[in-house]
């Protein structure tokens, strides 16, 4: 069985893994996210499933919030606090060691003087070195029972220990806590509730346990905190109220703000506020019949679609697998089928065969990238496909894969018929066009012609779908038309690369390549000029009718300009560039002559591949003789092998050319014409019914010889080509008017 065969096995893997390869990625085991913004469905679109949207409105609210309230870290330098308890210190023993005003110093009371007495000998004076106003007697009595009443109060209060005891309850909260005289805003709203604090100097201790403090408590304000503290310690009473007039307008902030650690906490803070999530059950509407698909809208539906998909069982999963895998085998049985009977070099060979399913994969790739908003040019690839495979090859095939590909997009894509037929419609109009490349604006021409199809069916398949002519549709079926507007370009400059990927040849080339200013043709003139003018003969009257046929004209003509090219390396040998000359196989045995004539194949095909001929063009140089006889020279043999026994028997194949027989109907077309133009020089009497019969030989011997076996040469076709060869010979060789002579002066 064939399916036995290492060969077919080998293609049927790879087909196999072509398929694994598209389902993967085109994602075909779940339906495909077919919304676009924009689209007015025709029903409304309700959750199939719960699922859940990122607030990022309330998420970014509350990290806000958190970051603004974070509290603020600050560092505590009691050390003027340390400074101020000493002096107080110092001036209350002095007090106390002076049971009269006039035993105490002048500035030592004046330091405690109340503000509201509006003296200048108030608190703010400490240095003495403004010289007071000279007092009444009724303000020094006044002056006299104040301090007396200072003085027993603070005898009251104990002994210096107990001083010292009541300053500690005083200034130990204050180095405990420390002291801010305003707060520094580094981002908006501050937190006024709770500050952090750390002993200054402390790094690795306060890192660990900071202080956690309110607010209140270290903002010094009005001073109203620190009169509690002196109340609590020295009473409520005149000793109090000095005190604390001594005591505040000496008092500074010891708070340091640490900004690095601030900011530090208040990130952090507002990092760990979880995600907030809105919640949808199933059921809710996403999007409503008749009104056009929002942005917003667009992303529940892509949220819903994705846990949607999540949810989607593995029954269902498989369910969709194996119905795109009997998409895909239906695809490859007709595709299959169509390239066995009309293009079977595309399964032969391996390499196309290899290259054809790398670019299917490629085409699934690239629709699937570019499918996406806002592009949705997934006409591009599929264009590049069908048209690369319309030049490279036929028309129908480039029709029938690109049918394929087409299919397999839409369904894939969950689009539907309507994208079936706006994108098959443009690539069969695009495909058709492929007739003839002879100038490079012709595939620019080609894509104008289709996009102006492309953007037609875009619209009417809008309207179908119950799309509001407006704006939005317009703006797609624009795009479609200018993707593949754009295409044409862009095959424009691809097309010397899929010349060289596929070895094919478009008009363009071939109408280079066949410029008598090749070197080849130049040095076949130099050194073979029969073979030369036997060569433009042959071209001529065998493109002409392979044009009878609808086969590739131009590229026969060029062709045929170089399948005798190998004769120049021994061009004395061939009768054309012989002459007058005597015939140098004369000399010679039958099978030296018939190397000698067999070799210009190969040589002809060494000569091309030295100087980078395609691929196409050597095959006209190896298969326009194919493996027919040598008939000339076997005769010869076999008349000598008659005549002398001893000889042996002549082998029929050691005179027969290596092949292979012509592949294509324009190689048979070359090998007709090339036989039957040299035999009619060998014509008496070239007359119309002697051409004609020559030509029917000719074109039965190589019947009957099985050449046109493998070309796919029908009979009609044969009898066609005979025809246009008959009538080309009648019109070189037709009769002329015979001159009388003029006489010479």
């Amino acid at each position: 069985m064939a399916l036995q065969r290492p060969d077919v096995m080998l293609r049927l893997m790879m087909c196999f893994a072509t398929a694994v390869a598209i389902w993967g990625i085109s994602s075909a085991w779940a339906p495909a996210f077919t919304f676009r913004e924009n689209y007015v469905p025709v029903r409304d679109v309700m959750a199939r499933v719960k699922f859940a949207r990122v607030d990022d409105v309330k998420t970014k609210e509350l990290r806000e919030n958190a970051f603004k309230q974070a509290p603020y870290v600050y560092t505590q330098d009691p050390r003027d606090l340390d400074l101020r308890r000493a002096d107080l210190n110092l001036l209350l023993d002095e007090v106390a060691a002076s049971d009269k005003l006039a035993d105490l110093k002048p500035d030592t009371w004046k330091q405690f003087q109340l503000p509201a007495t509006g003296s200048a000998t108030s608190g703010s004076t400490t240095s003495g070195t403004t010289p007071a106003p000279a007092a009444t007697p009724a303000e020094l009595e006044k002056q006299a029972d104040d301090y007396k009443q200072f003085h027993s109060t603070l005898i009251a209060l104990g002994d210096a220990e107990k001083r010292k005891a009541a300053l500690d309850g005083i200034f130990g909260p204050l180095k405990t806590r420390g002291i801010l005289t305003a707060i520094p805003d580094l981002h908006g709203d501050r937190n006024r509730e709770k500050i952090l604090i750390y002993p200054a100097g402390r790094t690795k201790e306060y890192s660990l346990v900071p202080l956690d403090v309110p607010l209140t408590s270290v903002l010094l304000g009005d001073g109203s905190a620190v009169k509690t503290l002196i109340r609590e310690q020295l009473g409520n009473s005149t000793l109090s109220d000095r005190v604390t007039a001594w005591l505040l307008p000496k008092l500074k902030s010891t708070l340091s703000l640490d900004v690095v650690d601030s900011l530090a906490r208040q990130e952090a803070a507002r990092d760990a506020v979880e995600v907030q999530e809105a919640k949808y059950a199933s059921g809710t509407l996403l999007a409503p019949a008749g009104v056009p698909i929002t942005p917003e809208a667009l992303n529940l539906l892509r949220l819903e679609y994705d846990a949607y998909i999540t949810q989607l069982p593995m029954p269902r999963r498989l369910e969709r697998s194996l119905a795109v895998f009997c998409m895909i085998f239906a695809l490859y049985v007709l595709c299959g089928y169509y390239m066995f009977y009309r293009e079977r070099r595309l399964l032969s060979d391996l390499l196309v065969f290899c290259t054809m399913l790398a670019s299917a994969i490629g085409v699934i790739a690239l629709v699937h990238w570019t499918t996406a908003d806002p592009w949705r040019a997934e006409l591009i690839p599929l264009l590049l496909f069908s048209m690369t495979f319309g030049i490279a090859y036929h028309r129908d095939v480039a029709l029938i894969l690109s049918t394929s590909m087409a299919i397999i997009v839409a369904m894939t894509g969950g689009e539907g018929l309507g994208e079936f037929i706006v994108l098959m419609g443009t690539v069969a109009t695009a495909v058709l066009q492929l007739d003839t490349i002879r100038t490079r604006g012709k595939l620019i021409r080609v894509g104008l012609v289709s996009a102006i199809v492309a953007f037609l069916l875009s619209l009417g398949m809008s309207l179908f779908d119950d799309q509001p002519l407006g704006e939005t549709i317009l703006r797609h079926a624009g795009r479609n038309a200018l993707w593949t507007f754009l295409t044409g370009f862009l095959m424009t400059g691809l097309l010397p690369y899929i010349e060289k990927l596929f070895g094919v040849l478009t008009d363009i080339s071939l109408l280079e390549l066949g410029d008598p200013s090749h070197p080849l043709m130049q040095e076949l003139v130099r050194r073979a000029p029969g073979t030369y003018n036997h060569s433009i003969n042959v071209a001529s009257i065998a493109e002409a009718a392979a044009e009878q046929i609808g086969a590739r004209g131009l590229l026969l003509r060029v062709g045929a300009y170089f399948h005798d090219i190998g004769k120049m390396l021994k061009p004395n040998y061939f009768v054309e560039n012989q002459g007058m000359q005597a015939s140098r196989h004369e000399n010679l045995l039958p099978a030296m002559s018939t190397l000698i004539i067999i070799a210009h194949v190969k040589d002809g095909a060494d000569l091309a591949r030295q100087h980078h001929l395609p691929q196409p063009i050597i095959d006209f140089i190896e298969q326009h003789h194919g493996t027919t006889l040598v008939e000339y020279f076997y005769r010869q043999a076999s008349k000598k092998s008659e005549e002398n026994p001893e000889v042996g028997e002549v082998q029929e194949s050691s005179y027969r050319y290596p092949g292979p027989k012509p592949q294509t109907v324009e190689t048979a077309i070359l090998m007709l014409a090339d036989s039957v133009e040299s035999a009619s020089r060998s014509l008496v009497e070239p007359t119309p019914s002697r051409i004609e019969n020559l030509v029917e030989q000719i074109g039965m011997n190589k019947l009957l010889d099985g050449q046109f076996d493998e070309c796919g040469l029908t009979l009609q076709q044969l009898r066609v080509v005979e025809d246009s060869l008959i009538k080309s010979l009648i019109a070189v060789y037709h009769g002329r008017v015979k001159y009388a002579s003029t006489a010479s002066a």
